[in-house]
């Protein structure tokens, strides 16, 4: 018997978030927009996600409000984060934190975010998102990532597609890449 896509008797916030961004390759779609990945070969292409897939989850994204599709060509179509997309920033960065800690392997995670636009002269941030030399939770709009070493080892080669090389270089979150 299939698995159920909802959980109608779950009265619970969790519960209905879960509907929204809780099956498979949802939350790494998430993650590269974030990132600045807008475009659906861009994002097909990056996550090895099968075309269906991606198309589901892009438009159960866009029915949710946490996308919108924007045309840049013609019959060209980009996803990029809407307000209450941008919402789910801090729950994103502290599942990647998590996984950095739990279950990268030695030495942690590879990429960080520092928050480039702090007054106090920024910092990478802390758990929950939050910047430690000011103390606030910045906008994604005004981090930067970056990665302290490229992800390769003998199990798993680095990527060599474009978006991938992209995203090896700093950036600040949200910007298209080029």
């Amino acid at each position: 018997m299939p698995l159920g896509q909802n959980y109608d008797r779950q009265d619970c916030a969790l519960a209905r978030a879960l509907e929204v961004v809780g099956e498979r390759w949802t939350l790494l779609v998430l993650r590269d927009c974030f990132f600045g990945v807008r475009r659906f070969a861009d994002l097909r292409a990056h996550l090895d996600i099968p075309r269906a897939v991606l198309s589901d989850r892009l438009t159960t994204l866009v029915d949710a409000g946490l996308l919108a599709r924007r045309n840049y060509a013609p019959g060209r179509d980009e996803y990029v984060l809407t307000d209450t997309g941008l919402d789910l920033w801090p729950a994103v960065y502290s599942l990647a934190r998590f996984g950095d800690r739990h279950l990268v392997g030695p030495g942690g995670g590879r990429r960080r975010f520092r928050h480039a636009d702090c007054r106090a002269g920024g910092a990478d941030l802390a758990a929950g998102a939050v910047c430690p030399a000011c103390g606030t939770l910045p906008a994604p709009s005004s981090l930067e990532t970056y990665l302290l070493a490229p992800a390769a080892d003998a199990d798993r080669p680095a990527r060599d597609d474009a978006v991938s090389v992209a995203l090896r270089r700093p950036h600040r979150l949200l910007a298209p890449l080029p």
